[in-house]
């Protein structure tokens, strides 16, 4: 994966993604380099359009898989009747602030 990043960290600064560049890249972050796994990215990376390659990537990525709802339990446990608090206002605010998190993710 880090030579794809590599290759996408060129074609960003608009500099060739070619063996010796997509090299020096990976030299350094410190990575092992590969020099066969080097040639065969940019071979397969010759014919490609990294820019629609990249936008076709963000408008086809799937979502996220719904969770699946917890079973409820076979025999309902006894609960002792909870009362009921006011919420502070401070924690009024925290959930606030938390609602539009949820939405990000779906």
């Amino acid at each position: 994966m880090e030579y794809v990043y590599a290759a996408l960290i060129l074609h960003e600064a608009d500099a060739e993604v070619s063996e010796e560049n997509v090299t020096d890249v990976l030299e350094a972050t410190g990575i092992g380099i590969d020099e066969p796994r080097v040639k065969a990215l940019v071979a397969a990376l010759e014919d490609v359009d990294i820019e629609e390659a990249v936008a076709e990537a963000a408008v086809g990525a799937p979502t996220a898989a719904p969770m699946p709802e917890e079973a409820e339990p076979e025999e309902p446990a006894e609960e002792a009747p909870e009362e009921e608090e006011e919420p502070d206002e401070e924690e009024e605010d925290e959930e606030a602030a938390g609602e539009g998190l949820g939405e990000l993710f779906g």
